[in-house]
């Protein structure tokens, strides 16, 4: 995808440069000693000046969305949803296994992928107890790896687990499309991706290559966490993702001995969030160790501990996000 996007953009800015910029310039330079206010055209008042300035916005809209990738869907892949974070440390490649472990229990119909778009730092291998390499197909795609019923990819499979991905910008676009395109994933009903966090080049590459039926939010209540997440969410309703809804994770820890309640990371900040930007909460997970003793561990609570308090919160979720897909296609 790398090459195709920057052919794109760069036919963009110069369709740009000649419907304005190019042209001003030539006129400025046929005319020596021409000051930019006498080079003006003439004002034709400001309702002239409006529409003008409109005929433009709409010109420059028309040449970019010539430009713009089409979305293409994943072959085999009904809906596919996405579980970000603006700021990393909050838990969402843990949620967003959790998540896609639910959506299998939930029905056991239902055929279920996990993605693991973070390049630099995939952790779906070790949450989900996988290693190797994948397989290649007669048509040269690679096969998923697969425990607990999910299908699973990630860039983890690939490289050793200690090695560095030392890559600039376009190397990981190219790795993206391929996990994206050459992969064999079947027949799912749901492909779960969970997104490296910010708001940079992947998110805006998988926003803008393949149909999105919804993202999750996934923050801690710490006002820092959620100031990224804000910005999170605002990415996604830019590129037209319809976002179902936030996660407050670690919203509580209560001490395994007395049973006390302490807010760590504070309270309600992420349902205060979701009030300011008109989204409902998904539900909450609390901080609890065996969370994270479970994932390093390669079982996941919602496999390992399906009656504990923590998969039950994960299962909400998991109904939450199903309530607000749109039907999926036949």
């Amino acid at each position: 995808m790398g090459g195709a996007a920057w052919l794109w953009a760069l036919r963009a800015a110069r369709l740009l440069l000649g419907a304005g910029g190019g042209r001003a310039l030539a006129g400025r330079r046929g005319r020596p000693g021409c000051t930019p206010a006498a080079c003006a055209p003439p004002s034709a008042g400001s309702a002239s000046s409006g529409s003008g300035d409109e005929a433009l916005r709409d010109r420059r809209a028309r040449i970019l969305s010539r430009g713009l990738p089409k979305q293409k869907p994943i072959e085999g892949v009904k809906q596919v949803v996405v579980v970000a974070s603006g700021k990393g440390g909050v838990g969402k490649s843990t949620t967003a296994v959790n998540i896609a472990l639910a959506l299998a229990a939930n029905d056991s119909a239902k055929e279920v992928g996990l993605l693991d778009a973070d390049i630099y730092g995939p952790s779906i291998p070790k949450m989900m107890n996988l290693k190797g390499n994948p397989e290649l197909t007669p048509k040269n795609l690679m096969r998923p790896l697969k425990n607990y019923g999910i299908a699973c990819m990630s860039m983890g499979f690939l490289i050793e687990e200690t090695a560095p991905v030392v890559w600039r910008g376009l190397m990981v676009m190219s790795a993206v499309e391929k996990l994206l395109r050459q992969v064999d994933w079947g027949q799912l009903d749901y492909l779960v991706i969970d997104m490296p966090p910010g708001t940079g080049d992947v998110q805006l590459s998988v926003s803008q290559n393949i149909p999105i039926a919804g993202a999750v939010i996934v923050s801690t209540p710490q006002d820092v966490a959620l100031l990224d997440a804000h910005k999170g969410a605002e990415m996604f309703r830019k590129v037209h993702v319809p976002v179902l809804g936030l996660v407050q994770n670690m919203s509580v820890f209560q001490c395994p001995k007395c049973k006390h309640e302490t807010h760590i990371f504070g309270t309600d900040g992420v349902k205060d969030l979701a009030k300011t930007l008109g989204l409902d909460i998904l539900g909450d997970v609390p901080l609890h160790i065996n969370i994270r003793e479970t994932c390093d561990s390669g079982q996941p609570v919602v496999i390992s501990q399906p009656q504990s308090d923590a998969a039950k919160a994960y299962h909400k979720i998991a109904m939450e996000i199903l309530r607000r897909l749109p039907v999926p296609p036949a």
